[in-house]
């Protein structure tokens, strides 16, 4: 069965063209992280068809729209965010994702974020960050308390008493305000690198 390269994945597209020949193997992935990934697949795939459309993904976005007091620029701006994060993700506007391409697909998103990173180039990690950041940003004082970040987990779908595990390993400072920065240094350490028990409860174990 064909998996995925650079005729029909972004990132892969995207490390060939910067001449990194770097190739998947499940082997490398430790059980937990592969659980994760899976758990967070059938979060986003609200029908169950073992496929990841773009419509589905767009409808966390727009859950957090009706519980924040953005304005319509961030919220587009959000969206905006989130489809270029998934398309490069492996999800096609048209055919979407299937469920067994879905860790491959994210584990060449992270080496090619690695390789922006290492070429100085913009990471989409912090672009959807900021996004959100935006958004959650609720009094405009332009960091995130712990109030603000119950209401990503919200809309997320994940237990409340996740944004204080979270807040506390997103914290670095320990200012206890969330600093752009930070909340891009935790999705990065949870979702794109190996795995490491230090953050399995960053979402009070949902993932």
């Amino acid at each position: 069965m064909p998996g995925l390269d650079e005729t029909n994945n972004e990132s892969y597209r995207y490390l060939r063209s910067v001449g990194n020949d770097w190739q998947f193997n499940v082997e490398d992935l430790h059980p937990k992280m592969l659980s994760r990934l899976y758990k967070r697949f059938d979060t986003f795939d609200l029908d169950s068809d073992e496929k990841m459309e773009m419509d589905e993904i767009l409808y966390w976005p727009d859950r957090m729209r009706q519980l924040v007091n953005a304005t319509d620029e961030q919220v587009e701006k959000m969206r905006e965010a989130v489809r270029t994060f998934f398309f490069h993700k492996g999800v096609d506007p048209v055919h979407g994702l299937k469920r067994e391409d879905w860790v491959e697909a994210n584990r060449v998103f992270a080496e090619a974020e690695r390789e922006r990173e290492r070429r100085g180039e913009g990471s989409l990690i912090a672009l959807l960050s900021n996004a959100y950041y935006d958004v959650l940003d609720d009094d405009g004082d332009g960091t995130v308390d712990v109030e603000e970040l119950k209401t990503m987990m919200k809309a997320f779908d994940v237990p409340q008493e996740a944004a204080y595990t979270f807040f506390e390993k997103a914290d670095v400072d320990k200012s206890g305000k969330l600093e752009r920065p930070e909340l891009v240094h935790l999705f990065r350490k949870f979702w794109m690198e190996p795995y490491d028990p230090q953050w399995d409860g960053v979402y009070a174990f949902k993932y």
